[in-house]
This record gives structure tokens, C-alpha cells and sequence, in this order.
């Protein structure tokens, strides 16, 4: 045989072999996910069930939580993705089994107590964790394992948000900030749509907006204008996002206390503030998500215009005190929430901003610009996706080297006047000047000072 011929033969093997892996994982995770799903749906209904404010156990809940997972599974801790990273990029993508039950039932206690924290989280760790214990009673080499735990990642996001496309895409692009492993990308496409279709056949149903933006014009440059401020001010907002659940997180693990007293304090905390500002900053935030996304009127009392800041800070409690869940969905509550703020100044379409700051705050704090604009297109459609994408890219770039995922590791840097070192995690990154860069800097500050101490002693 020639050589095209063997390179075709063994492209349609390959493409046959991963075909087949990537539709059995996405089916298995689909079911795993919506299993899940489930169950946070009847606890969430659950809630009414109770003679008071189901928030009031959120002490309990968090309590309950830290001790269920330091007991049977500590990689469960925390807010799933992060920890599917980390397994990736040092362990080959090896998850302990245990990690998925475990999991399931903290975060559903979590939500359930009222902890501010998302499923997308879990559902990314329980995806991953399925496709790992899959290689493993399969046996497969660990680079097909890595492979496979990727499609995980993105089958799980797929079928929480029901995003397939974005879902593979956020699998790939949450890794390493600035590569696409193209190589995963086939599998990452077909197991995210599988698993998406089936946990639509199994029942879950998924909410999509019509934000009705309709632009008159082809180009508006008065709008693209707004777009480019809504971008800078998503990139601050992501900025502050992450900055709040880094400094909040280590100033809870300074308190001298034992960890469940910690746990039980941080809830009560949180019961107690929301006697003043509201209890709208518990659970999930959905239905807050969904106002701004459909109405055009400002922010009301009920929904003040710092609803971001006070989800952040719930957020970072919940999860810094021990807390399991997602990290995204609180995320896009505060893009939503603060891009509808952001749009009562510009006198737009409140709507409009609300999703631009949905899909920018996530591109800003996962370094995820490619998943946030499909996403942008697959729930928003491609009207508003147009104006998202330059909105997305700017938050991305102004957050900087950045992330509420400290392992991703960097092989990309964000401005050509700074360097970074190709391949170091974020958490340990080391951003300086360019050299040729400060050199510059400083021959321009120096021809100033020059100037200005010539200026000095002509005036003498």
C-alpha cells in the first residue's frame, strides 16, 4: 500500500475508535448528569416542604457537607472543576470513583441548605469521574484516559446548561489558557451532544432567551462603542470576582477555628446577613438570572444594583467554609446582574447588556472566550452573539493572567509589554515586564525628567 492510503486507513480507524468511545461516554455521563439533576430538582421542591426558611439549616447543611466529604472523598471538596484540572494536568486524569457519589450528595446538600454554589460544577466532576472509572475497568493507556476524562468535562457542562457545542468547547479551552487540543476536539463534540440528547430523552429540559434585541442598522458604531465600555467594565467585574473568592477563601482558613465550627459560623454568618440585605443571594439564583435576561426595567428594590457584589461575597462563603458546588452558575448570575446595572447608564436594552455580562464575567473568569461565544450564540442567538463576541474577548484580556481555576496552566500572555513562563500553572505564574518593554518605559521617563529638570533651571 502507498502512503496516502495508510494514513487514510488509519485516520478512519482512529476517527471509527473515538466515534464509538466519545457516544458511549457522553451516554453514560448523560445519564449520571441527569440523575443528579434530578435529585437537586426534588430537593430543591422539597424546600417548600419545610416550616420555616429553608436557609436556616444552611449552618447544618455546611456542617454536614465538610464532614461528608473530609471523610469519604477530600477531592470532592470545593467546586468540581478545579479539581478535574488538577487530576488532568497531575494526575493523567485518574478520579477516585468515590468522588461521584460523594459529590452528588454534598452539592444537593449544600443547595438544598441554601450554600450560594452551582451544578454545572458537579456535574463537570461527575462527568469526568465517570469517563475515568470507564478507561480504567476498560484499561485503556493513560493519554486515551486524559482523553476521555476531557469529554467529561464538556458532556457534563453540556448537560447541565444544555450547550453542547459550548459545553465540548469549555472541556477543551478550561485546560491551558491559549491551546485548543485539536486532537480532542471530534470526541469532545460527539460526547457533548450525546450526553445532551440524552438527558433531553431522559426529561430534562433546558431554558434558552429571547432577549428580543433587535438592531434596526447594520452597523451601529454608537453601539459598538457601548459594547467595547461593557467589555472593560465585565473585565474589572471578572477581576473582582476572582480576586473575592481568592481573598475570602484564605482569610477563612486564618480563622483559628476547628473546621466544622468554621463550617457552622460561616452559615450562621450568612443566615444573619440576609435578615438585612434579602435572601435572594441563596441556592442557585435562577430565577434572578431569568428577570434580568427578560425584563427591560431597571433593578428594583428586590434586586438592587450591587447584586453582584453581595453573590460574590455569598459565594465565596459558601465555598470557602467548605461548601460543595459549581462555580459558573454564581458567575453568571453576577454577569447577568451587573451588565443589567451596567445598562441602565447607557439607556439600552437592559436585556442585552444582562446577557452580554453573562457570557463576558465567564470568558473573564475561566479564560474561556471560545466557549462563552458559542455559548452566546446557543442560548442568545446570533444576533446579540455579534456584539458578546467583542464584549467577551475584552473581559477575557482585561482580567489578565487570572482565574477562578488556579491550576490552568498559561501558555499565552495577554499583553505584548508583559512575560510569563509557557507552562506554569496560574496559582504559581510569575508575570514581569518585558525587558525591552521596561527598557523603553524607563528611556521615556527618563527623557521626561530630563526635560523637566531643564525647564527648572531655565525659570531659575
Amino acid at each position: 500500500m502507498n502512503k496516502h492510503t495508510i494514513e487514510q486507513i488509519g485516520i478512519f480507524i482512529s476517527v471509527t475508535k473515538w466515534l464509538i468511545l466519545s457516544s458511549i461516554i457522553g451516554i453514560i455521563v448523560g445519564v449520571s448528569v441527569t440523575i443528579f439533576l434530578k435529585a437537586l430538582q426534588v430537593s430543591e421542591k422539597s424546600q417548600s416542604l419545610l416550616p420555616f426558611p429553608h436557609y436556616y439549616l444552611l449552618p447544618f447543611g455546611l456542617l454536614l457537607t465538610v464532614w461528608i466529604v473530609k471523610r469519604f472523598a477530600p477531592d470532592a471538596k470545593g467546586h468540581g472543576t478545579e479539581k478535574v484540572i488538577e487530576a488532568i494536568h497531575k494526575k493523567s486524569g485518574k478520579i477516585e470513583l468515590a468522588v461521584i457519589p460523594v459529590k452528588l450528595l454534598a452539592t444537593i446538600i449544600t443547595i438544598f441548605t441554601g450554600g450560594s454554589a452551582g451544578k454545572e460544577g458537579p456535574g463537570a466532576q461527575i462527568g469526568a469521574g465517570m469517563a475515568s472509572a470507564t478507561s480504567d475497568f476498560f484499561r485503556f493507556t493513560k493519554n486515551d484516559r486524559k482523553k476521555l476524562v476531557v469529554c467529561g468535562i464538556g458532556a457534563g457542562f453540556a448537560t447541565v446548561f444544555g450547550t453542547p457545542i459550548a459545553g465540548a468547547i469549555f472541556g477543551l479551552e478550561v485546560l491551558v489558557v491559549g491551546i485548543i487540543r485539536y486532537d480532542i476536539l471530534l470526541p469532545s463534540f460527539i460526547s457533548g451532544f450525546s450526553a445532551f440528547t440524552t438527558a433531553q430523552f431522559l426529561g430534562i429540559e433546558y431554558t434558552y432567551f429571547n432577549i428580543n434585541f433587535i438592531q434596526p442598522i447594520d452597523l451601529n458604531l454608537f453601539l459598538i462603542a457601548e459594547v467595547v465600555l461593557a467589555g472593560i467594565f465585565f473585565g474589572i467585574i471578572s477581576d473582582i470576582t476572582i480576586t473575592a473568592l481568592k481573598r475570602i477563601s484564605r482569610l477563612i482558613e486564618k480563622i483559628p477555628l476547628n473546621l466544622y465550627l468554621k463550617s457552622f459560623a460561616a452559615g450562621l454568618f450568612l443566615v444573619l446577613l440576609s435578615l438585612f440585605v434579602g435572601d435572594q443571594y441563596f441556592g442557585l439564583g435562577l430565577n434572578t438570572i431569568d428577570t434580568v435576561l427578560q425584563s427591560n426595567t431597571p433593578l428594583n428594590e428586590h434586586i438592587p444594583w450591587y447584586s453582584f457584589l453581595l453573590k460574590t461575597l455569598f459565594t465565596a462563603v459558601t465555598l470557602g467554609s467548605g461548601g460543595s458546588g459549581g462555580i459558573v452558575t454564581p458567575i453568571f448570575y453576577i454577569g447577568a446582574t451587573s451588565g443589567h446595572w451596567f445598562g441602565t447608564f447607557i439607556d439600552g436594552n437592559l436585556p442585552f447588556f444582562a446577557a452580554l455580562g453573562f457570557v463576558s464575567v465567564l470568558a473573564g473568569t475561566t479564560n474561556a472566550p471560545i466557549a462563552a461565544t458559542i455559548m452566546a450564540m446557543e442560548l442568545f442567538g446570533l444576533d446579540v452573539a455579534h456584539y458578546a463576541a467583542i464584549s467577551i474577548v475584552i473581559s477575557f484580556i482585561i482580567t489578565g493572567h487570572r482565574s477562578v481555576f488556579p491550576s490552568q496552566v498559561l501558555d499565552m500572555k495577554k499583553s505584548d509589554f508583559l512575560k510569563i513562563r509557557p507552562g506554569e500553572d496560574i496559582a504559581h505564574a510569575q508575570v514581569n515586564v518585558e525587558d525591552a518593554q521596561m527598557e523603553q518605559f524607563n528611556s521615556i521617563r527618563e527623557r521626561i525628567q530630563r526635560k523637566r529638570k531643564e525647564r527648572n533651571e531655565r525659570k531659575k
